[in-house]
C-alpha cells in the first residue's frame, strides 16, 4: 500500500517505521525537516517538509495514488483538516485522524471522519489493567469501540454452550483454542476444562461479559 504519514513525532515516526518495514511504501510529511532524524537510518520510505493540509504538498507526496493517510501531528485541528482534504478532496479509501479531545473526537465520528484519541484509549486501557485482569485484551478495534479478549474458561461456564455467552450486538465467541488448535464454534459448541476463549465485545459491554463468565 502507498500510504501518508502526517506528522514526524515519536508517533508518526513509530508508524512510519512500522508500515514500511512491513512493506509499504510510506511517506513522511512534516513542517519541521530536523523531526525526520526520528526516522532513522533503517527507513526506505520518503519524506516531504511542509504544512500537511496544504493540497501542494499533499500531491508532492503522493495523495492522488494514496491507498491511506495518517495524521498524528500535536495538533488536533491540523489532523483534522488533513484529514478531510485527503478524504473530501482526493477521496483517498483510509484516513485516520489522532485527536487528543475525546470529545472533539466523538463529534468528528459523528460526522463520519475515523479518529483515534489516545486520552480516551489510554484511560480505557488503565482501567482495564486496574480493574479487568481476568480479561486480556489482544486487540482493539476502530477506535476502540470493540475489543478482542481471551480468557481461560472459567468455571462458572464450565459445561455450558457458546450460546450461553451470546449477546446479539454486543458480546460474540469468535474462536475457542483447545488443545493447542483453534477453531470456530457453533452456538452448541459446549466449553471444555481448559479451553481459551476468544471474545469480541463492546467496550461498554465488559461489565455485562464480565457477569456472564462469573468475574462480577
Amino acid at each position: 500500500m502507498r500510504i501518508i504519514i502526517i506528522g514526524c513525532g515519536h508517533t508518526g515516526a513509530g508508524l512510519a517505521r512500522e508500515l514500511s518495514l512491513a512493506g509499504h511504501a510510506v511517506t513522511v510529511v512534516d513542517s519541521n525537516p530536523s523531526s525526520f532524524e526520528r526516522l532513522g537510518p533503517s527507513f526506505r520510505g520518503g519524506t516531504i517538509s511542509g504544512v500537511g493540509f496544504d493540497r501542494d504538498v499533499l500531491i508532492r507526496a503522493g495523495i492522488e495514488r494514496a491507498d491511506g493517510l495518517g495524521a498524528v501531528t500535536s495538533s488536533d485541528e491540523t489532523n483534522v483538516v488533513a484529514a478531510r482534504v485527503a478524504r473530501e478532496v482526493f477521496h483517498v479509501p483510509k484516513v485516520v485522524a489522532r485527536v487528543y479531545d475525546p470529545r472533539k473526537a466523538e463529534i468528528y465520528r459523528r460526522l463520519g471522519l475515523q479518529t483515534i484519541s489516545p486520552v480516551s484509549f489510554g484511560i480505557q486501557r488503565l482501567a482495564e489493567l486496574l480493574t479487568f485482569s481476568q480479561l486480556e485484551r489482544v486487540h482493539s478495534l476502530g477506535s476502540g469501540e470493540v475489543d478482542i479478549v481471551e480468557v481461560e474458561v472459567p468455571p462458572f461456564v464450565m459445561g455450558r454452550t457458546v450460546k450461553d455467552l451470546t449477546v446479539p450486538d454486543e458480546i460474540r465467541v469468535v474462536a475457542i483454542t483447545r488443545s493447542g488448535k483453534t477453531f470456530l464454534p457453533t452456538m452448541g459448541t459446549v466449553f471444555q476444562v481448559g479451553d481459551r476463549i476468544h471474545i469480541a465485545v463492546l467496550a461498554t459491554s465488559a461489565d455485562r461479559l464480565k457477569a456472564l463468565l462469573g468475574m462480577g
